[in-house]
């Protein structure tokens, strides 16, 4: 008893009393405080458009009663008449205006480029020596891979690039699009390309999701359905292997717009859109399916490991800036090439351009990050390359291999340029879209040059978005290694 009496404070009730109320006062003047600032900033974003709240019914989802890719074109067709209907017809005169996509006669209308690059498209040849099916990114559109397409096509190549679910018509297609329904296309697509060529090579090429789409795709070959064809490689850019850890936490915050009735919640971003192939605005659930799709693949991966297949892992050629904002430049090392099986697997990185690190403006942190990368454990199973001019003492660049091996290379980094980017990689210098100032005059819209300066809150393109690389001055160097990696 004497401890107690010592050790142990007495409260009297009242208190304890005059505190509990403090509690409470407390907490009803935090939730109103919140309230208030939650209203705010649901004022503070933008409204919702057509293109935002419009469902299109003739998507495809796994549910579809398609079974082949001119079933999957014929409804796409369908698709496209739908949006053409229920969103060109029916913008709002508010909404419209000269640079937005969903304009008629606006400069970033699609239906300007021929064809219209939104929608899936097969390029045949006559005794082609081999296929290839392109597989875009999220967000975006075939598009992406045009050029690759084009290219791939003139050597000889029966080429398939396909509009992934949800994508090339609306941003709202976004919000419902679930990654098996991409996953879906993809085998649709394999099983097409079997049926015209036989025995012939077959290839996947994908530009960030489309990278675990056709992981995914090539892992259930290996491990769990004999009836799928297995690829003869796989060609990668700016692969999607990882993303942000905050990713599965995202979600819940379209799940509690959905419960309390706040649409706005369902988004990431809700931006301008005058790119008339690739989305501005960004629903919650695509970032989600990327981190589950990524997630799959790995588990996957877990089970090869445990239970190696018969068959042989194809080779693996990829393609990254070492700077992305977009996905985890570390995973693709540590979650895909240190977990490929022994092969003839390649991994080039684009250093920065280190005339900038020079001149000290490049973020101590990210110099930090790159030298990890740059100094990445080789194992055995793969080639490891570095293209940079960090030994140079101008703008030409080498290539690294395995730390030690260097080769000259022909190749320069453009004039005020200190990085590539996650956009840029797939996309040529001469692209009339995204391209050098010496590309081709395009039909519409020009977003790959603009060097615009003035006051700051005037344009509907954000400053970040004008300052983001769209273009691979190195692209050239990539066909030429693509082209050689196909023939071996």
């Amino acid at each position: 008893m004497g401890f107690l009496e010592r050790y142990v404070v007495r409260v009297s009730w009242w208190s304890l009393k005059k505190i509990y109320r403090v509690l409470i006062l407390v907490s009803i003047g935090s939730l109103f405080i919140g309230i208030i600032a939650f209203s705010l900033y649901m004022r503070s974003l933008p409204s919702l458009s057509t293109w935002h709240t419009t469902v299109l019914k003739n998507e495809f989802t796994t549910e579809s009663k398609v079974k082949n890719i001119d079933e999957y074109m014929a409804l796409e067709k369908r698709l496209f008449t739908e949006l053409e209907t229920k969103v060109y017809d029916k913008t709002l005169p508010s909404e419209q205006n000269r640079v937005n996509r969903y304009t008629k006669n606006s400069i970033s209308n699609p239906s300007l480029w021929k064809p219209n690059f939104n929608k899936s498209f097969e390029l045949n040849t006559t005794n082609p020596k081999g296929a290839v099916l392109l597989l875009h990114g999220m967000s975006d559109s075939p598009y992406s891979l045009h050029t690759q397409a084009e290219y791939l096509h003139q050597n000889g190549y029966l080429v398939l690039c396909l509009r992934m679910p949800g994508h090339g018509t609306i941003p709202s297609g976004l919000r419902n699009m679930k990654w098996q329904d991409m996953a879906r296309v993809v085998e649709l697509g394999m099983k097409h390309l079997e049926e015209k060529l036989g025995s012939k090579p077959i290839h996947i090429m994908g530009y960030s999701t489309g990278a675990p789409l056709a992981l995914n795709y090539t892992l259930k070959a290996l491990e769990e359905d004999s009836k799928l064809r297995v690829p003869n490689s796989l060609i990668f850019y700016s692969p999607a292997i990882g993303v942000s850890a905050a990713a599965p936490l995202a979600v819940w915050q379209s799940r509690v717009g959905y419960i309390l009735g706040l649409p706005k919640l369902e988004w990431n971003a809700l931006l301008p859109e005058y790119d008339p192939f690739k989305y501005g605005s960004f629903a919650v659930n695509a970032g989600d399916q990327v981190y589950r799709l990524a997630k799959a693949v790995q588990k996957q991966f877990d089970k090869l490991q445990k239970h190696p297949s018969k068959k042989s892992f194809p080779p693996v050629l990829s393609f990254s800036s070492i700077v992305d904002s977009t996905v985890s430049v570390s995973a693709v090392v540590d979650k895909l090439f240190n977990r490929l099986p022994k092969g003839k697997h390649s991994l080039v990185f684009f250093d920065i351009n280190h005339n900038f690190d020079r001149n000290n403006v490049v973020k101590s942190s990210v110099l930090e990050n790159i030298q990890a990368l740059r100094n990445s454990t080789i194992q055995d199973n793969y080639t490891f390359e570095l293209i940079s001019n960090i030994n140079t003492k101008n703008r030409s660049v080498e290539r690294i291999i395995n730390h030690t091996e260097v080769q000259p290379l022909s190749y320069q980094w453009s004039k005020g340029l200190y990085s590539l980017s996650h956009l840029a990689l797939p996309i040529s210098p001469n692209d009339p879209l995204y391209g050098n100032k010496d590309a081709p005059k395009s039909p519409g819209i020009q977003l790959g040059h603009l060097a615009i300066y003035g006051e700051t809150g005037v344009l509907q393109v954000s400053s970040s978005a004008l300052l983001r690389q769209r273009w691979n001055p190195f692209h050239g160097y990539i066909k030429q290694r693509v082209l050689g990696f196909l023939k071996k």
